[in-house]
């Protein structure tokens, strides 16, 4: 054994903040990059946002208008200073000539103004108008529950119960089977178990009738005996409700000793039934999406364009420089920070130029989709855009999360024109995406009565040339958020 030296020279990847920064900034979606700039515009006060009237030039710095830019300027507004001084003039000219003893003549002989001096009650906003909180199920509730008379320990037992309910109005306790959710509250509220079923049907018929109900089956039932519907419902629900589901209503009618139109007409009256109580008191406030990019067409050409509204236009304050040339004690502090700005504008910069250029290649790829329609969509993978704007997958991946382009067809996520293929006998291979619509549209055009199997779909499809296998048909179907044929199937 020997001890030697050698010299070896190698290259690492070193992931450093700023490349960090620069990942983050490119998988960010707009809100959040706002959310980022406004941000790193409080923590570092080199940072501007510029200003509307100046430009910038490739340092970063404002440019400030000529001297015969503002002496035009200053000539326009003395000019329109001019022009408002004269107006005034004249109107004061007019003012004069008002004959005023037949103007006051006019004046007595009107009818008299509201002492009040308010709208009437027809032109007043209504109060649901000027509530600045929409009301939500506990709200409601509460305010039933404050007219009623129930004890101190009771009203323990209400508060527990009206604080475990979810978005759908149904009473429910984290791993919590339903006929242990009251025993478990009334240990909690110190009540008599037997009690705590009485409170809980006092709150069921309250408005909405049904809320606090601990599953599907006992929800509804509260409300057909609220609305005293007959014995033959409330058997329906209490004992064939799977069968219901399924739409078995053979089964039910040869059970009940009845006749099938029987069913018929009480599975009409149980779905005028509310089976989410709580719907109506969901305040979910709208998600308003915001493009990144705009593609417009121009004759016969798109061109994309990166949607700059409402991002900050950053800058390097001039006055901070001016600081670190005066006060060498302040240079280090401030060099740093501006090196940091430098970076985030560059990395900004550099994120919107990659969206654009991402952007013009998918335009270029899917050219027959912007053209003719959604039918026409190309299948695309994240390699086929990588090779083409030589960049590597994973980036590409990080441009397309979180970002939407709005087009002459519609707004769409950049992941939307990714899609896989699927083989057409003899023809080329059409998109996933496209498959799927044309599922919907074969869907929506069969007739309800006698709905088409998974089979039958992939039989109609086999006759345009779309080679698909069932449980394929089954995965798009449940992604689009179509039930199966026997659900969809109408009997009535």
């Amino acid at each position: 054994m020997e001890i030697k030296q050698q010299l070896r020279q190698t290259q690492q990847l070193v992931m450093t903040p700023q490349l960090q920064q620069a990942i983050k900034l490119l998988q960010m979606s707009r809100m959040e990059l706002v959310d980022l700039v406004r941000e790193e515009m409080l923590e570092n006060p080199v940072l501007e946002d510029q200003v509307e009237t100046g430009e910038v030039n490739a340092q970063g710095v404002e440019v400030q208008a000529p001297p015969e830019a503002a002496t035009s300027i200053d000539r326009a507004v003395e000019a329109d200073d001019r022009a408002s001084e004269a107006s005034v003039k004249g109107e004061e000219k007019k003012t004069d000539e008002i004959d005023w003893e037949r103007y006051l003549e006019n004046h007595a002989m009107q009818a008299p103004m509201p002492s009040s001096g308010r709208m009437s009650d027809e032109e007043m906003p209504g109060v649901e108008a000027t509530l600045t909180k929409s009301e939500d199920l506990a709200d409601h509730l509460a305010w039933q529950i404050r007219l009623t008379d129930f004890t101190d320990d009771e009203m323990r037992f209400v508060a527990l119960v009206v604080g475990n309910l979810d978005e759908n109005g149904y009473l429910k306790l984290e791993d919590t089977p339903p006929e242990e959710v009251v025993p478990r509250l009334a240990a909690e509220a110190e009540i008599d178990p037997e009690d705590a079923e009485e409170v809980l049907k006092m709150i069921q018929k309250l408005d909405p009738v049904g809320a606090a109900s601990r599953d599907l089956r006992e929800c509804l039932l509260v409300q057909a005996e609220h609305h005293g519907m007959d014995e033959l419902v409330i058997s329906v629900l209490r004992d064939h409700l799977t069968n219901l589901e399924k739409k078995n209503y053979a089964a039910i009618a040869r059970d009940l000793k009845v006749t099938v139109e029987e069913i018929y007409d009480v599975a009409q009256v149980i779905a005028e039934l509310e089976p989410r109580p709580g719907r109506d008191y969901v305040s979910e406030e709208p998600r308003y999406i915001v493009p990144d990019v705009y593609v417009t067409k121009v004759g016969d050409k798109y061109y994309v364009q990166a949607n700059d509204d409402g991002m900050p236009r950053l800058k390097i304050s001039g006055f901070y420089r001016a600081a670190m040339a005066g006060d060498p004690k302040a240079k280090e502090y401030i060099q740093g920070k501006l090196r940091s700005a430098q970076w985030l504008i560059r990395s900004i910069d550099q994120r919107r130029k990659t969206i654009v250029k991402v952007t013009e290649c998918i335009v270029e790829k899917q050219r027959d989709f912007f053209d003719k329609g959604i039918e026409y969509l190309k299948p695309m993978i994240l390699r086929d855009v990588a090779e083409t704007v030589g960049m590597h997958e994973s980036t590409i991946s990080r441009v397309t999360s979180n970002k939407y382009v709005a087009t002459p067809r519609g707004v769409f996520e950049l992941k939307y024109f990714f899609n896989s293929a699927i083989r057409r006998d003899n023809a080329d291979d059409i998109a996933s995406e496209s498959v799927k619509q044309a599922i919907k549209k074969i869907i929506a055009e069969e007739d309800e009565r006698n709905p088409h199997s998974d089979q039958k779909i992939v039989e109609i499809l086999a006759q345009d040339g779309v080679v698909i296998a069932r449980r394929t048909v089954a995965k798009y179907r449940e992604m689009l958020g179509i039930l199966s044929s026997s659900k969809r199937k109408k009997y009535f």
